[in-house]
């Protein structure tokens, strides 16, 4: 798992490197990024690797389909975002996704 977080990092600083504007964190900063590498981010490779080597798969692929309706919802409770038709068709379009993949047979 190591070998995937420390290749998604290169792929991810490449990618900034080739179309962002240069820029380097201050010394202030870099113990967020720190934690956000080992914490929620670093958090979620691990638990999605266990959920997927001991857990139902299709569940866990289903209810990753909430994340991006919840987290454009937190958005929408902090005055962040506003709730209005794309938000609330896009919404609808991911839980149908969702419910398409909860209820799919599999021929195999």
């Amino acid at each position: 798992m190591a070998g995937f977080c420390l290749a998604a990092a290169a792929v991810t600083l490449a990618a900034h490197l080739a179309v962002e504007p240069p820029g380097w964190p201050g010394a202030a900063q870099w113990p967020a990024i720190l934690l956000l590498g080992t914490g929620p981010v670093g958090a979620a490779f691990f638990l999605w690797d266990f959920g997927m080597k001991r857990g139902d798969p299709r569940l866990l692929g289903t209810l990753a389909y909430a994340t991006p309706v919840g987290s454009t919802l937190l958005l929408v409770a902090f005055g962040e975002g506003q709730l209005g038709g794309a938000v609330l068709a896009a919404a609808a379009l991911v839980a149908g996704g969702g419910a398409l993949a909860a209820t799919a047979r599999s021929d195999t």
